[in-house]
């Protein structure tokens, strides 16, 4: 079925503070609409007042026809306890939803309750429609094209972290919502799993007519599956929607804010100038006036009369002018958008060999990582890629010697100081402050210059307090982040580090990276920063073997 979703003068807000106002929106069948705006402007919000899961503070929204299914996917960083693959295929694809609204109505309908017909032949339209009648013939096909090969029976938590993420991938590409809203889809995804479901996305648009809205913060993800964008823009309260691709949505919003940037600076040049004048005609008009009472003793009419209309004449310039400033059209000054501006503190130079792995093998459950010889030697840039489950953090963990091997040797070299981003950003995991986690890795540091770099990355005063473990994986990927500022380092290793990340902090990323003197190890399937960072080396890790390309 074909739908379309209307959102008219749409806002929304967290108490006093508002997210957005005045959003109008239409998806309609074929529509992939990218989602974009910095972390806390509202997107995740916006998703779940277009699902239905919340009601806006002001407009309307309205699904057409009513009976479409729209289905909502946000990221779901814990996994239920008892639940199974299977089971979590039926949740996700909404067929499991589907089902118990058609059992109870098959309750009603055996006991003969009015109007029970109606609602059974409805609720068992809706399970057809999002695929309920082989949904367990599709998943298993889908499971294992995806390449997750294990049992659907199997718990959701006894899965790595490589194979949920393929169960979440399996769960979009086997759901058929007419309407499909997409929070952040491509986190933790690998190389083949973003072109499938960039081929699933565009299947949507141009084979079934559904329609998908997308949180991403992928850029190549963006550039090929949208065909229009809506950005919230905290710094300037307002929506902007762009017609286009992601790389045609970049080039007009800079157009439109050098023209915003314009417009102020000449209605500020104008109205400076009229001030200026109207200042000008205050001044003669009072120096008239001056005049005129210094000679007031001066007997000739004439001459008062002629210095009086002088100071009235320059009284009315003055008010016209003011009059013009007013009728002007105001102009207001675009505001200037928050940017994170990082750096990371380079410490002196480690010795030659700065991590080698000889021989190293290292056995994790039924998954052997090696036998394996490298060495990563002082100013190495060196990019690791491969799919989830290959044994990239294995790897990493082999290097660093925060993972005994059960062969061979592994283990870093000497003068090494490690700046990290691990992949579960596991440092602000537990239940201690922000403010204490942190400075307890800075631990000179006085609390004030903790909160005043933490401010820098966007962790104001609201986060400092709360448990690091409540901070959202963006803000506590921000934290680490600011680390890599605080601490100087020659190691960098970073383990998927754009997951979380808003597009401006990781262009900054990016810029830092570049400037850094030191060692780096990049584990990312960020396809634009595999592209834009600077490499000397690359490693790709297929089946717990490593191949240098």
């Amino acid at each position: 079925m074909s739908a379309t979703l209307q959102a008219t003068d749409l806002a929304a807000g967290h108490g006093a503070r508002v997210l957005f106002s005045g959003l109008d929106l239409v998806v309609a069948p074929g529509d992939v609409v990218g989602l974009l705006g910095p972390n806390g402007a509202g997107k995740s919000t916006l998703l779940r007042l277009l699902a239905g899961e919340l009601e806006p503070e002001e407009g309307k929204i309205v699904l057409s026809p009513p009976d479409a299914t729209v289905g909502h996917l946000p990221q779901e960083p814990d996994r239920r306890p008892g639940e199974t693959v299977a089971a979590f295929l039926a949740r996700r694809t909404g067929v499991s939803g589907a089902q118990a609204a058609m059992d109870e109505a098959a309750e009603a309908l055996a006991e003969g309750t009015e109007g029970s017909d109606d609602t059974y032949a409805a609720a068992l339209d809706r399970w057809l429609a999002l695929g309920g009648a082989d949904l367990d013939e599709r998943a298993a096909d889908v499971a294992a094209e995806v390449g997750l090969a294990v049992d659907l029976d199997t718990l959701m938590t006894a899965l790595s972290g490589g194979q949920a993420a393929r169960a979440g991938l399996a769960a979009l590409l086997l759901s058929r919502y007419d309407v499909l809203l997409l929070d952040e889809p491509t986190n933790d995804l690998d190389l083949d799993g973003l072109e499938r479901l960039e081929r699933f996305v565009q299947g949507l648009a141009g084979g079934r007519g559904a329609s998908t809205v997308i949180v991403s913060h992928d850029r190549e993800f963006l550039a090929r599956t949208v065909n229009r964008v809506v950005e919230l823009d905290l710094a300037q309260q307002q929506v902007g929607v762009y017609d286009g691709g992601y790389d045609s949505y970049l080039a007009e919003r800079e157009v439109a804010r050098r023209h915003a940037r314009e417009a102020y600076e000449e209605y500020a040049d104008t109205v400076g100038g009229l001030k200026e004048r109207a200042q000008m005609q205050r001044n003669w008009m009072a120096q008239g006036v001056r005049n005129a009472r210094r000679k007031a003793t001066d007997n000739d009419k004439i001459s008062r009369k002629t210095r009086a209309e002088a100071s009235e004449k320059q009284a009315a310039k003055a008010r016209q002018t003011q009059r013009l400033i007013e009728r002007l059209e105001v102009v207001e000054e675009p505001r200037k958008e928050w940017e994170l501006r990082m750096t990371i503190a380079a410490a002196p130079r480690s010795g030659t060999v700065v991590a080698s792995m000889s021989g190293a093998v290292v056995h994790r459950g039924s998954f052997t990582l090696g036998p394996i010889d490298a060495r990563v030697d002082w100013a190495d840039r060196i990019v690791i890629t491969g799919a989830n489950g290959s044994g990239k953090t294995t790897l990493l963990g082999a290097l660093l010697g925060r993972i005994p091997v059960d062969s061979g040797t592994a283990g870093l070299g000497s003068g090494v100081r490690l700046g990290e981003i691990d992949q579960a950003r596991g440092l602000f995991l537990g239940p201690q402050p922000l403010t204490r986690a942190f400075g307890e890795a800075v631990p000179d540091w006085p609390e004030s210059d903790v909160r005043t770099l933490l401010a820098k990355f966007g962790l104001t005063g609201d986060h400092a307090p709360r448990p690091a473990n409540e901070l959202s994986p963006g803000e506590r990927t921000r934290a680490a982040l600011a680390l890599l500022q605080a601490r100087e380092v020659n190691l960098l290793v970073l383990d998927e580090p754009t997951n979380h990340l808003d597009l401006p902090a990781i262009e900054q990323l990016e810029q830092a990276l570049d400037s850094f003197p030191g060692t780096v190890l990049l584990v990312t399937h960020d396809r634009r920063m595999l592209d834009t960072v600077r490499a000397t080396r690359r490693w790709t890790v297929a089946d717990g073997q490593l191949t240098e390309s």
